[in-house]
């Protein structure tokens, strides 16, 4: 389990870089937590982004935008997207009809400039593109762009929680805590590609990006977005395919899937979804049974479902695969004196409830002497009983006679 092994993508991640730099802490993986997090069934359900829909205005009581009449957004108004007055819209050019929305799933390009509160320039990306809805952008724009109509320009103003958050970002050079000002217009909304039809390279390009977003998330604490963003991953390399695949690229796809596996395993343990993990890790160990990450986060797991037993039977095959490991040994070591507690608390309650062994052995060994003692003398008593009626008897017949 090497320091730099399934963090791929963190060095060409701008926002990786950052949270180590701006941070300060070791790497995930020299705190004794492994980088290589992915996903699993997906049975988690992660939360989707927050609730887009309707909103209020701050300046009129007329919402900005009927959804069931159609009635278009007034120009020049700010609207309250989310009702917490941290998301913001004002609509700066109307676009072509609430029927040509977005809707999630599909691939947009929007020309975006991205500016400080204060009015500085950070950027200025002319044609991006994204998946709706796949939280590959900061949610800002996911819930934003979902209420634009085509052609429209809108000003934006997004709290730092919508944004780039207390860590702020690398690229674009954004502080911690910031709020940003941005102006989008969308461009082009389109269907998503078939993924049956993409080439297995294709594929994979896409899975990895999508890994790699959630990398982003999981460094920042976004342990629920991670999850989301693995399991799209692993859609993409779970799909059927009607191009033909070589070896050489099932291989790869299978290397990205476990990948995924392994991070969403660490994401699932982080959110305390432990049967979640627990399915992750065995997916891995089904293709990898060796997988020391997988062995490891699975005796993680069923140590904090207290099977301590099995816990150290998983951790010791982990070790023996990878003797030099001291965060498995430091695990390890931690479980067998957990174990020997928790044995030791065990046989103090039995001891508890079916009474001392000890005292009782030794109130029937004094029962028993002190019986013994009352046969002896009853014995004694009776004997001499039987003595002096004999002699009585005998004086009496020698007296008849």
């Amino acid at each position: 389990m090497t320091d730099k092994e399934e963090v791929t993508g963190a060095g060409d991640n701008p926002e990786m870089v950052l949270l180590g730099k701006k941070s300060g802490k070791a790497s995930l993986l020299d705190s004794g937590e492994d980088f290589e997090m992915l996903d699993d069934d997906i049975d988690d359900n992660p939360p989707p982004l927050e609730d887009a829909g309707g909103g209020k205005k701050t300046k009129t009581e007329e919402p900005a935008e009927d959804q069931n009449t159609g009635t278009l957004a007034p120009l020049d108004e700010w609207m309250d997207m989310l009702g917490n007055g941290q998301l913001k819209k004002k609509v700066l050019q109307a676009g072509h009809g609430p029927d040509s929305r977005p809707t999630k799933g599909q691939n947009v390009k929007i020309h975006l400039k991205t500016s400080l509160a204060d009015g500085t320039l950070i950027e200025e990306q002319p044609e991006l593109s994204f998946t709706l809805g796949d939280g590959d952008v900061i949610q800002a724009l996911d819930l934003t762009v979902q209420l634009m109509e085509m052609r429209e320009k809108a000003l934006v103003q997004a709290n730092a929680k919508y944004a780039y958050g207390a860590l702020g970002s690398l690229a674009p050079d954004v502080p911690p805590n910031a709020e940003l000002a941005l102006e989008v217009q969308l461009l082009d909304a389109t269907e998503a590609p078939d993924l049956e039809l993409l080439s297995p390279q294709e594929r994979i390009a896409l899975a990895g990006q999508k890994r790699e977003r959630g990398n982003v998330y999981y460094q920042r604490a976004d342990y629920a977005f991670a999850v989301n963003s693995y399991g799209i991953a692993l859609q993409v390399t779970e799909s059927s395919s009607k191009v033909d695949i070589s070896p050489e690229e099932e291989e790869e796809l299978m290397d990205v899937k476990v990948k995924c596996l392994n991070n969403m395993a660490a994401a699932q343990l982080k959110l305390d979804h432990y049967e979640a993990a627990l399915r992750s890790c065995v997916s891995v160990l089904a293709h990898q049974p060796d997988n020391i990450k997988a062995l490891f986060r699975k005796g993680k797991v069923l140590a904090l479902q207290g099977e301590y037993a099995e816990a150290i039977k998983i951790l010791k095959r982990a070790l023996k695969l990878e003797p030099s490991n001291k965060t498995i040994h430091a695990e390890l070591s931690k479980l067998v004196k957990k174990h020997s507690e928790q044995k030791g608390a065990e046989q103090a309650m039995y001891k508890k409830m079916l009474g001392n062994p000890a005292s009782g052995s030794s109130g029937m060994q004094k029962h028993q002497a002190r019986s013994s003692w009352v046969v002896s003398w009853k014995w004694l008593f009776g004997a001499t009983a039987v003595a002096i009626g004999g002699v009585a008897l005998s004086v009496v017949i020698a007296a008849r006679n």
